[in-house]
């Protein structure tokens, strides 16, 4: 059996430049893809070397069949990326990897010692695997490789079959010292850390993304000691933290995305006075302690809208009124629940606060939950709805909630955008825009987002006011952006 070669055959490729099929017959259309291609090769050699990273190594490698020009483009592109999910399979997953791993080794011996901006590698690993990957990522940082991306996961249709107590790649973390790495992404592998991190002084780390991954509370703290500049942190779908303290000066983003714990729930405290972005994605979080977020100004919030969730999406909106000063919020609709007035202080307003993203649905529930947010939102200018897919239902409501009348206070809105669930609710949306008509301000324009149901989407359908006057009472006009005939 073959495996890949690093000049694969025209049969794999692309023909040379001197292969011409002298029975094709020329047409208007051949002429123009000719005259494209040899623009394209006309393009600077730094330009191309460009376009080339973008492409798995094995098709930047396949290029060099294009012409004596394209030959050695594969070896000065400063980018390497080996993707598991593009390389050809064989009959089993095994083999495929034994492939994989020995096309990897091949490239980087015939690879001149020339500096990396990027190095990412998608594998399935084995214990087997462990020096080869290890000289992988010896050899990336040695080339003073400026992101550094493993990806031991891919997707859970490459684990089908697979043993479940796998064995993880153990990153060694060490390597990292005489490196220039500033960009650090792992996924589904282990760490392990030296016993002095602090000792380590990694610089010019910026970024890190750990994505299933054991972390202790220590680790993270050793992590901070041994990256102080760190400026984006993600972690997603890790496991093992307890007592998540940030303190940092640095950081600027924090994505906290799928967590869950062992024993109990976690708690965590921010002190990042300069944190501008802040995520908490489906975390059980027992108490949530903001410490300083002077500077923070977006927030998201989300968890699966079930009844025996809201509580942890209440420990963690209820700190609201120590970031009132954000201009951007992303949360749920579960504000009639958390009845705001005895949650926030009584003048509680979240002034700054000028674009709001809302999961809603559009029952009497949600619009008086809805106008419970808006009270607290007297600066708001542009308003995204999307969908809330609900696990339970709506809780009940008494007559006089059944029957009271809605009241969105929005004195500065400026814009709102729906994307509406094709076949759900239909009803209820429409009730909605009759109702934004109702509230006596004029927006510049209503944007209505219709996935269609063969997943492509339909172009945005624009409500504007015409004329623009001061009138409470404007007519909106149907604009569609993009092509009508959608």
């Amino acid at each position: 059996m073959s495996h890949p070669k690093l000049c694969p055959s025209k049969k794999a490729g692309v023909p040379a430049d001197n292969f011409k099929d002298s029975e094709m017959e020329e047409t208007p259309e051949h002429d123009a893809a000719a005259a494209a291609a040899k623009n394209f090769n006309d393009l600077p050699q730094d330009i191309l070397l460009h376009i080339l990273s973008f492409l798995p190594t094995l098709d930047t490698i396949r290029t060099s069949l294009i012409s004596t020009k394209w030959k050695p483009l594969w070896s000065l592109v400063p980018s390497l990326n080996f993707s598991y999910v593009h390389f050809p399979p064989y009959k089993s997953f095994s083999t495929t990897r034994q492939f994989f791993s020995e096309f990897i080794d091949r490239t980087l011996i015939m690879r001149p010692q020339l500096p990396l901006k990027k190095f990412r590698l998608e594998f399935i690993y084995e214990d087997r695997y462990g020096c080869h990957v290890d000289s992988w990522v010896r050899y990336a940082i040695k080339n003073d490789v400026l992101e550094l991306d493993l990806d031991f996961f891919i997707d859970k249709s490459f684990h089908i079959g697979e043993p479940e107590a796998r064995p993880n790649y153990d990153f060694p973390f060490s390597a990292l010292r005489n490196g220039k790495v500033r960009v650090l992404k792992l996924c589904c592998c282990d760490l392990t850390l030296p016993v002095n991190m602090e000792s380590m002084n990694l610089w010019t780390m910026k970024d890190v993304y750990f994505d299933q991954i054991y972390m202790t509370d220590d680790v993270v703290l050793d992590l901070f000691k041994a990256c102080p500049n760190i400026e984006v942190l993600k972690f997603e779908d890790c496991y093992g933290m307890e007592n998540l303290r940030l303190c940092s000066e640095k950081l600027k983003r924090l994505d906290l995305l799928y967590f869950y714990t062992t024993e109990r729930e976690l708690y965590l405290e921010l002190d990042c006075p300069n944190l501008v972005w802040l995520n908490i994605d489906c975390v059980e979080v027992g108490q949530f302690c903001v410490k300083n977020l002077s500077s923070l100004v977006e927030f998201h919030t989300s968890i699966v809208h079930k009844l025996e969730h809201y509580g942890q999406w209440f420990k963690v909106v209820k700190q609201l009124h120590r970031i009132a000063h954000i201009k951007h919020l992303v949360v749920q609709n579960w504000w009639l629940k958390l009845a705001p007035k005895d949650v926030f202080p009584k003048d509680f307003l979240l002034y700054n606060l000028k674009h709001l993203e809302l999961q809603t649905g559009y029952t009497q529930y949600d619009l008086l939950g809805l106008a419970a947010l808006l009270e607290f939102c007297p600066n708001l200018e542009t308003m995204i709805l999307n969908p809330l897919y609900k696990i339970d239902d709506d809780e009940s409501l008494s007559e006089e909630l059944l029957n009271k009348p809605i009241n969105l206070s929005m004195p500065s809105l400026k814009e709102v955008k729906l994307k509406a669930i094709p076949g759900e609710n239909q009803n209820q949306f429409a009730q909605f825009l009759a109702l934004l008509k109702k509230q006596g301000v004029v927006l510049e324009k209503i944007v209505l987002l219709i996935p269609l149901y063969d997943g492509f989407s339909s172009s945005p359908i624009v409500l504007r006011v015409s004329p623009p006057r001061a009138d409470v009472n404007a007519e909106f006009s149907l604009h569609f952006e993009g092509n009508p005939d959608q």
